[in-house]
């Protein structure tokens, strides 16, 4: 699973049919890198979520059959993106900040 941050909603009016009516949003990785997740939590924009990826996407979705590769799977209720002591800052790990929780909502 990774941790990446939900940065807009993206809307397709023409899909295949494997993708249903799933929700999508844009999402960017620590590192920077954008991806499309599919979303059936329905995370606001800005949220720090942590997503699956493969057939564990797939199977996280109410419908198995989807055809997704990157899953949203739950909203992080608190994240500190400071790098982690040690780190270097270069790295891309990241430390939870104390307490942190998931929510679905």
């Amino acid at each position: 699973m990774d941790i990446v941050r939900v940065i807009d909603e993206l809307v397709c009016t023409r899909r295949v049919p494997g993708l249903g009516q799933a929700s999508l949003r844009v999402v960017r990785s620590a590192q920077g890198v954008m991806s499309v997740a599919t979303d059936p939590v329905g995370v606001p924009v800005g949220k720090w979520v942590f997503a699956t990826t493969g057939t564990a996407a797939r199977l996280a979705m109410p419908d198995k059959g989807c055809l997704t590769d990157l899953t949203i799977c739950g909203i992080l209720d608190q994240w500190d993106e400071t790098p982690s002591p040690g780190d270097g800052g270069g790295s891309g790990q990241h430390t939870a900040a104390a307490g942190a929780a998931v929510s679905k909502g």
